[in-house]
């Protein structure tokens, strides 16, 4: 098995591609060890010391290190754990775990249902594969009528990245904006 690995705009995130699939569908972000217990794989690269995140995508996944860790010390190990757990057939999740890593499923009606469908077809065929490309993922948390705000949520690499305030601003805003002529604003959530 040969893992490749990508750097991502944010230097403290590195991605990990397998060579297969990983989540297939959706995407699943651990932000600390007590999450990541729904996942043998991402228990076992939280034990590894630095490691303080773990995002899976469709066919990859990225690691995030605190700051003060170097490269150089952690991927010889994050790679041992990562190709163990491909080789050992062992699921991705436990029988257990919540594999959600979707859009927030809100209750929309009317002509804001429409609105919010438009919003999530753009996040899905234009933004989130590029932003996949990083690392990362963008999905959609709510949309607020009275203000045309449109609240989104950062993860895996993206998260916590120096360039992800500009990617909404500029890219992301930009775009649904465009689109959208409801669309005032767009904000991060946590």
């Amino acid at each position: 098995m040969f893992i490749q690995t990508e750097p991502t705009p944010n230097p403290e995130v590195l991605k990990f591609l397998p060579g297969r699939e990983v989540m297939g569908e959706g995407t699943r972000d651990f932000r600390d060890a007590d999450a990541a217990q729904a996942s043998t794989l991402a228990s076992e690269l939280f034990s590894l010391e630095g490691v303080e995140r773990v995002f899976f995508g469709p066919d990859f996944l990225t690691v995030g290190k605190l700051a003060n860790y170097d490269w150089s010390h952690l991927k010889a190990p994050i790679l041992a754990a990562i190709m163990d757990h491909f080789t050992s057939g062992q699921p991705l999740f436990a029988a257990t775990g919540d594999q959600s890593g979707g859009h927030d499923e809100g209750v929309y009606e009317g002509e804001t249902a429409q609105i919010v469908a438009e919003i999530k077809d753009l996040l899905d065929t234009r933004i989130r594969p590029a932003v996949a490309q990083d690392g990362g993922d963008i999905l959609f948390n709510r949309f607020d009528v009275a203000t045309g705000v449109v609240y989104l949520n950062m993860r895996g690499a993206c998260s916590g990245c120096p360039s992800s305030s500009a990617t909404l601003k500029a890219g992301v805003e930009n775009m649904l904006k465009h689109y959208v002529p409801e669309v005032t604003g767009v904000e991060q959530t946590l």
